[in-house]
């Protein structure tokens, strides 16, 4: 059974009450329930943490058990260049990892606008709500 690492970084635990006007009303176990819905008998692990040594350690996991991921690394996107690096390890080892964003960062303040993440991503996709880990997951499970 395939199995995707679904990955959010910082503040997305408060999807549904922190700016709906910019991420929306719904929450994680939504967000869970769209995914899961729309690919059955794959098995989403969705997790969101706040830590970035964390994230960084889920992205080793998917490097050692070769499980593709779906990474909205929120803030991280913009600076961190650990995570960077063990985002790269996870495509170095020709695994798909998708960065997605819920808004477009290219529509809001200019510093949201440069990513560290996406020149090591398979694909990047954004602004489209929950509706871009969809379309993520819709792709690794075509490739698949």
């Amino acid at each position: 059974m395939l199995r995707i690492l679904v990955l959010n970084g910082p503040n997305l635990g408060r999807l549904g009450s922190r700016e709906p006007d910019v991420y929306g009303n719904q929450d994680l176990n939504a967000l869970r329930a769209l995914l899961e819905a729309d690919a059955p008998g794959v098995t989403i692990d969705l997790r969101q943490t706040d830590s970035e040594p964390e994230l960084m350690s889920w992205l080793f996991e998917a490097v050692d058990t070769s499980t593709p991921v779906i990474l909205n690394p929120a803030a991280f996107t913009h600076y961190s260049y650990a995570l960077r690096d063990a985002a790269a390890m996870v495509t170095k080892a020709e695994i798909p990892l998708i960065e997605v964003h819920i808004s477009n960062p290219h529509a809001r303040e200019e510093f949201r606008h440069t990513s560290v993440i996406s020149a090591v991503a398979s694909g990047v996709i954004a602004g489209f709500g929950f509706d871009s880990y969809r379309l993520a997951l819709a792709q690794l499970t075509r490739q698949n």
